[in-house]
């Protein structure tokens, strides 16, 4: 037979589902051998018979078989140069050799060298077992090697997920580090800026005592005048804020009210003669201690005129208004056109030792004014001025009538004293 390659597809029209390959010069053991499989495997193989080398070289690119059957011995060529060839280009594919004679030993040795199985041609009953068997070996080996390669990709994207986490926590245990060293430098600056405060305190009271006692003196030798009035108060007011920054700074509250029938109007005014500020408040009698309200509104003018840059730019207004509760306040707004207060830090003005932008201040001034506000049962906030600006808005309780009552006692008592 000449050589070369010859395709026996048997049902023509039907796909086939097995491609077998067979190696072998004899036409009648090729159709021997393709007759012993139709018989028995559904659906139909297709077949490439090829009698040479050159021509299995060539069906193993193009042909792609499923399976692979040859001979042992053919003129040109030998089962196991076949088997080397196929296992060098397709490694998985079953190799079965299908021959007429083969002794034990050779037999033994081609099964070690990795042949699949050996069928006697005198014997191809054997033959549609020894396939399956391959068949269903090989389908095993890809489900097998599928499920490797499966496991090696999880595996792969597993380590990569590993060390992402472990990237992950380096981040955040560096970032830990960050905010442990933060919070301690935090808590030192927060340590040293007490310690400076409660050390200025105690270095401000000496001098203080000292110029209230000059005042006293000259107010003794010179008599009476606004002037010296106007200086002992504030001189008093001064002593009374540093005993605050004690307080504040050893984490006490502003405690000690004494409350009095206090001219709220008065008290404006005098804070604003202290400043240089415009006063609007009509008469407005309050029950209060008339020096703490002092530092409240010394602290809220002062602030005012500061970030203003000049008395001209604040204002202070005063009135009697009902309260949300139905019963009446009187409410203290200090109003200043100058930069204003950003919504973001509206919230924390109020906090202790915050200075937000500003220089030269404790932080403290605000604090302690809301906590004077609501040791008498007021409240304090801070709105935007129209056109730009700041207004702290202060509101207390307005007398009551029993209270007005007993203020009206009192100005009839001193009025006969007269």
């Amino acid at each position: 037979m000449t050589a070369g390659v010859q395709v026996v597809a048997a049902h023509a029209g039907r796909p086939a589902q097995l491609r077998v390959l067979h190696l072998e010069d004899n036409l009648l053991d090729h159709e021997l051998v393709r007759s012993a499989l139709e018989d028995q495997l559904t659906p139909t193989p297709s077949f490439l018979q090829v009698e040479d080398e050159a021509a299995f070289r060539e069906a193993l690119g193009a042909f792609q078989p499923h399976l692979i059957l040859s001979d042992f011995s053919l003129p040109s060529y030998d089962g196991l140069a076949a088997f080397e060839l196929a296992h060098a280009l397709l490694p998985n594919i079953p190799f079965i050799i299908v021959t007429g004679a083969m002794g034990e030993e050779v037999a033994v040795d081609t099964l070690r060298r990795g042949v699949t199985d050996y069928v006697l041609k005198q014997r191809l009953e054997r033959l549609t077992p020894a396939v399956r068997r391959a068949l269903a070996e090989h389908a095993e080996r890809e489900r097998r090697r599928m499920a490797e390669a499966e496991i090696r990709g999880l595996n792969r994207a597993l380590q990569l997920r590993l060390q992402q986490v472990e990237q992950l926590n380096a981040v955040a245990e560096e970032r830990r580090l960050k905010q442990e060293d933060t919070a301690r430098q935090l808590a030192e600056s927060l340590t040293l800026q007490k310690t400076f405060l409660a050390e200025t305190s105690h270095e401000l009271r000496t001098p203080l005592t000292a110029l209230l006692g000059y005042l006293r003196r000259l107010e003794r030798e010179a008599g009476e005048s606004q002037t010296l009035l106007d200086a002992q108060r504030v001189a008093q007011n001064m002593t009374r804020l540093v005993n605050d920054l004690l307080q504040l700074t050893r984490g006490e509250l502003v405690q000690n009210i004494e409350q009095h029938f206090v001219d709220l109007a008065e008290l404006l005014r005098a804070v604003g003669r202290d400043y240089g500020v415009r006063v609007h408040a009509p008469a407005l009698e309050i029950v209060a201690d008339p020096g703490r309200l002092t530092q409240v509104f010394v602290n809220l003018v002062g602030n005012a005129v500061r970030v203003s840059g000049s008395p001209a730019l604040v204002e202070i207004r005063a009135e009697q208004r009902p309260g949300t509760a139905g019963t009446p306040e009187v409410c203290v707004q200090v109003i200043d056109h100058g930069p204003g207060i950003p919504d973001e830090v509206k919230p924390k003005i109020f906090d202790k030792f915050y200075r937000g932008k500003e220089a030269g201040s404790a932080g403290l001034g605000l604090t302690i004014a809301q906590q004077v506000v609501s040791a008498h049962n007021g409240s304090v906030r801070v709105t935007d001025t129209p056109g730009g600006g700041a207004t702290f808005e202060v509101c207390l309780p307005a007398l009551d009538e029993d209270e007005e009552d007993d203020l009206e006692l009192l100005s009839g008592q001193s009025s006969t004293d007269e």
